[in-house]
């Protein structure tokens, strides 16, 4: 892969000491497959792009003056940053790719970066980070921001370089007046549902999820549900619903269980996607 003549060296090594997919054909792009957590994977990035993750999630924390990838104070993996493990990586493997991230498929990867450091000292330090990279960005590549959300400062930001996540269940509330600020809507499973995947799904449930999606949609927002039960039997009751990404730790068995139950969609024939849009 030509990347690989550009990447890093200690990531070069990594990926070929670890890839199990190099020089392989790539997996057929799953539009409902969201990798949560990305960053806690062998390879973060490229074990999801193998597996064909269109929605990508990182975690992501100020120190020192840098955005580190990780879930709670840096103390361990401050050296993993923003950039170094998601941005770089993926502006080379565009450039390496003819500008796309899967061949034939004409829609972004939506890269989530989950905010858990004050909201504007993050975007303070992301505004130019991105504004570097913004080749990529509005074409092959989406970047939507979830967890502590700058709202205002987005909202007033003219360069458009953002998206956001919006709370499902404050959809009608916090939902920006321009719609097209807002890319997805998410929520915890729990707050919603306590159905684990054993007996049906109650008419009740099903009515309230559904209902919660439909608004979600009417402000073109994708929904997703995480910490959800990692269970083909739930994952199949959610895109029944309507609820568009599957939230995972198991790249690969999410992907088994898409590309063995979904139709080629109209909108692209490279693209699996089990929900009609």
């Amino acid at each position: 892969m030509k990347i690989l003549a550009k990447a890093p060296f200690g990531l070069l090594i990594v990926f070929l000491l670890l890839h199990p997919f190099a020089g392989k054909a790539q997996n057929m792009p799953l539009a409902n497959a969201f990798s949560h957590n990305d960053y806690q994977h062998k390879l973060p990035l490229f074990d999801a792009i193998d597996n064909g993750y269109t929605y990508i999630e990182a975690d992501v924390y100020v120190h020192k003056n840098r955005l580190v990838v990780t879930h709670v104070l840096p103390l361990i993996h401050h050296h993993r940053t923003l950039e170094g493990l998601y941005l770089q990586p993926l502006a080379e493997y565009i450039s390496a790719n003819n500008g796309q991230i899967y061949p034939g498929y004409n829609h972004p990867v939506t890269l989530m970066i989950d905010i858990k450091s004050d909201p504007a000292k993050t975007y303070a330090l992301l505004r130019p980070l991105l504004e570097k990279y913004r080749s990529m960005l509005n074409g092959p590549v989406r970047v939507v921001l979830s967890g502590n959300k700058p709202y205002g400062l987005v909202k007033a930001d003219t360069a458009k370089l953002v998206t956001l996540d919006a709370d499902l269940r404050k959809i009608n509330r916090n939902a920006p007046g321009d719609s097209t600020f807002l890319a997805m809507a998410s929520c915890k499973y729990s707050k919603l549902l306590k159905w684990k995947g054993t007996g049906a799904l109650s008419m009740r449930d099903k009515q309230r999820l559904t209902a919660y999606v439909d608004q979600a949609h009417l402000y073109g927002a994708k929904v997703r549900l995480w910490h959800s039960p990692d269970s083909p039997v739930v994952w199949n009751q959610l895109l029944q619903c309507g609820v568009d990404l599957i939230n995972t730790d198991k790249l690969s068995r999410l992907r088994n269980f898409l590309e063995q139950k979904a139709p080629v969609t109209e909108h692209s024939k490279s693209v699996i996607s089990p929900v009609s849009q």
